[in-house]
């Protein structure tokens, strides 16, 4: 998983909320995609939500923690490449 990869996932999933819901995470976007690129674990980059290391602050980990509640299950029929490229990653994390 590449810097460029998580942030277009990131960049996806909002989008499905913010059409779904009528919101605007431009600021949860913004604080994610800080929260990529200063990722301590750039080397061995998993997704997000594989990451044993939780540095998104409590307000923002909830929010996209609704965000991806909300759209993971949308990914499949919208992006179905990178739903199923991400739950492959997210199981092997889990196994290791």
């Amino acid at each position: 998983m590449t810097i460029e990869q998580e942030k277009k996932l990131i960049t996806i999933m909002i989008e499905i909320y913010e059409k779904g819901h009528g919101e605007d995470l431009s600021t949860l976007k913004e604080y994610a995609y800080k929260r990529i690129d200063h990722c301590p674990r750039k080397e061995e980059k998993t997704f997000c939500s594989s990451c044993p290391i939780h540095c998104y602050g409590p307000v923002y980990r909830q929010q996209i923690k609704m965000v991806m509640k909300y759209a993971g299950p949308r990914m499949i029929y919208k992006h179905p490449v990178i739903a199923i490229k991400h739950m492959i990653n997210t199981i092997k994390t889990k196994i290791k």
